[in-house]
């Protein structure tokens, strides 16, 4: 399917269209923050501006039940108990529309460790498979934007179903998937025409407006020499509070933790998000951390997106460049300076 035209007065009834088949999320005002939420007929739908949040949710859940269990004694052997196990999982066929194209690909960072030879998660993989993307090209990059230091762009289609390019009136539709294309069926679209040609400026101007990316591909090396300078993360981690915000609104942080809550014969095992900011992230029961410090936490968070993890994943950076953890830090940190910071005192100390 080539190119389509979607006028603005029209995304409404689409997406009206799209919400009887599946779970259908938009941005939505809550407060000062723009979150993703369940598409409700007559709402804001705030496509001007990047979303607080990211959609990570709609596939990793905050919180999310693995499993119910519960405990029951053997009639025939009261003696014996034993227990039921049910599994639970997040089927519902989904889709979002008007998240960032940074947003989509953020979750080809969880596939390399969630669907590998090693382990498949089938939470994960339920809801990754029953969940599309419908995402909208940045026309104007903010400040706090990086996208092209990673190897990507404002209008990278990888890990979109349907990108969605702003033009005047509405939005040019391109199919990236089979998938795409069946939601393009669904929507009243016209043929994009002179729009495509404006669809493809709107590209080059957001891509432009990037500026020039640094090299980073010595930041694998240079982190991993910098790693026993705690002198150097020190300094870089000085403004930190440890509150953990970069890590809850980073679409490629994929951390969790595991309880159960039981009540009585029966319970639930919950899987929720962690914070590798937080001093209880790594620590054991014998009461030792392995990262006291906010500067030891801070090294791994950064060593972990540009070194660790490209070191195992053949070079892919776990970080997708939106700038959410700068632009929502409370205290100023910029994962970029710190970057370049670790790449110049390498280079500085060689």
């Amino acid at each position: 399917m080539a190119a389509k035209y979607l006028k603005k007065e029209n995304l409404v009834s689409w997406l009206q269209t799209l919400a009887k088949e599946r779970l259908t999320l938009v941005p939505r005002r809550e407060g000062d923050a723009v979150v993703f939420r369940p598409f409700a007929p007559g709402q804001d739908i705030p496509l001007d501006q990047q979303a607080t949040t990211p959609p990570k949710a709609a596939v990793f859940p905050q919180c999310e039940p693995l499993l119910a269990f519960k405990y029951a004694k053997d009639p025939e052997n009261p003696g014996k108990v034993g227990v039921q196990v049910k599994e639970k999982l997040g089927d519902t066929p989904s889709v979002v529309v008007g998240c960032r194209p940074c947003d989509a690909r953020g979750f080809l960072t969880f596939d390399r460790v969630y669907d590998s030879d090693r382990a498949s998660d089938l939470n994960y993989l339920t809801r990754r498979r029953n969940t599309l993307f419908a995402t909208l090209a940045c026309d104007e990059p903010a400040s706090t934007c990086f996208c092209n230091w990673v190897g990507s762009g404002p209008a990278d289609a990888e890990g979109s179903d349907i990108l969605m390019v702003p033009v005047e009136g509405g939005f040019v539709l391109e199919p990236v998937t089979e998938a795409g294309e069946k939601l393009m069926e669904q929507a009243p679209l016209e043929d994009a025409g002179d729009k495509a040609a404006l669809a493809e400026a709107v590209k080059e101007n957001a891509a432009k407006a990037l500026g020039e990316a640094p090299d980073l591909s010595q930041a694998r090396e240079k982190l991993l020499s910098l790693f026993d300078n705690m002198d150097f993360w020190e300094g870089v981690s000085a403004k930190c509070i440890s509150c953990g915000a970069c890590t809850y609104l980073c679409p490629t942080c994929y951390c969790f933790n595991i309880t159960d809550e039981q009540s009585g014969a029966e319970g639930v095992r919950l899987r929720t998000w962690d914070n590798c900011m937080s001093y209880l992230f790594t620590m054991e029961a014998s009461g030792h951390n392995p990262r006291p410090t906010k500067a030891h936490r801070l090294k791994n968070r950064v060593g972990h997106k540009f070194s660790y993890y490209p070191d195992i994943h053949d070079g892919h950076i776990a970080c997708c460049g939106c700038g959410r953890c700068i632009k929502s830090c409370p205290s100023s940190v910029d994962i970029r300076q710190i970057v370049l910071q670790a790449i110049a005192a390498s280079a500085a100390s060689e």
